[in-house]
């Protein structure tokens, strides 16, 4: 009976711990809420497209050459090299070269023919047809980076902004705050300790898939563990800034959730971000998991060097660099 009431009290007090921390309880809220009408504008169509088209020049020219074919999703094309490499890998049913008349399709694709098809129907004269061949990069292999890049996130971001948060409210950092360690000096302790964890994980991990799965790296390998590595130091030192002046471990826990999320579906880890919005894209580039993911993804199956991928390297240690400056100008010990 004693035992039963000491469980009652102990339960009590957590939840009016927990009902009364007002921001925790606002983020537990507000939340789902926000996923849910996220999705609901980014994917606010009538229903998912059964063919990918890729337009080249149709701006300038304002008319779509697809009439009104329904289940089409149209792509823009800025570059036609790449976009081709699309229809070789059958990312792209289709690409539409709009003002040169002409188009490119697969031929071991079958949307690819009935779109050919469909386009010749509607089209007066028809557009000249290039025809290309390739096999498409099997999901499972396409999904490998991205699902590697999300459970490094997970574990940058809650590994170090959670469990600092713990050491603030448990009093740990009260201790170190006696010593002579400076701000800086433990928030760079953390990063590294965090580094070499991520890295062995990840590292063990994708040497089982490439293994088991048959994964192809096209590109160096030592580019792709600079790309991961990259990314955990910015992803770490997001997590960082998190960690810097909280107490709340249930705030803690709510805003890291509200980073994760946003990047793990707009940062292209379980599809292409082709299919959103114009300005979704755009802000998923303020992402570090959306370079990390582009990245891995263009030395695996594009065969991508150090000079390709030089830009998402610069841009995640910039980002790095910020983090970790904004985390240690704001860290309290207390």
């Amino acid at each position: 009976m004693k035992g039963l009431m000491r469980f009652w009290v102990v339960w009590q007090a957590r939840n009016r711990e927990f009902l009364r921390d007002r921001a925790s309880l606002a983020w537990n809220v507000l939340l789902p809420l926000l996923i849910v009408f996220g999705f609901s504008l980014a994917y606010n169509g009538d229903g998912p497209a059964q063919y990918r088209v890729g337009l080249y020049g149709a701006t300038a020219t304002g008319a779509d050459p697809l009439g009104d074919l329904p289940h089409i999703l149209r792509v823009p094309v800025d570059d036609l090299g790449p976009a081709i490499v699309k229809v070789e890998r059958h990312q792209l049913d289709l690409l539409l070269d709009v003002s040169g008349r002409r188009y490119w399709v697969n031929r071991d694709s079958p949307h690819g023919e009935i779109l050919a098809r469909a386009l010749e129907a509607v089209s007066t004269p028809p557009p000249i047809r290039q025809q290309v061949s390739g096999t498409a990069v099997r999901y499972a292999h396409w999904l490998l980076p991205g699902i590697l890049s999300m459970n490094m996130m997970f574990s940058c971001l809650f590994g170090v902004g959670y469990v600092v948060v713990r050491y603030r409210k448990n009093g740990v950092l009260k201790r170190f705050k006696a010593t002579p360690l400076t701000a800086f000096e433990f928030l760079t302790a953390q990063l590294l300790s965090r580094l070499w964890l991520t890295l062995s994980i990840t590292s063990g991990v994708f040497l089982l898939a490439w293994v088991l799965l048959d994964v192809p790296v096209r590109g160096n390998p030592l580019a792709l563990f600079s790309v991961f590595a990259c990314g955990a130091i910015a992803l770490t030192c997001l997590g960082l800034i998190i960690a810097a002046r909280l107490s709340s471990q249930e705030l803690a826990d709510g805003l890291l959730n509200l980073i994760t999320w946003p990047m793990m579906f707009l940062s292209g880890v379980w599809f292409s971000t082709e299919g959103l919005h114009p300005w979704l894209q755009r802000a998923a580039e303020l992402l570090p998991l959306t370079h990390v993911i582009e990245a891995a993804r263009a030395v695996m199956f594009d065969g991508a060097g150090f000079l390709q991928i030089a830009p998402h390297l610069a841009i995640l240690l910039g980002m790095a660099a910020v983090f970790l400056t904004v985390g240690a100008w704001g860290f309290r010990w207390d």
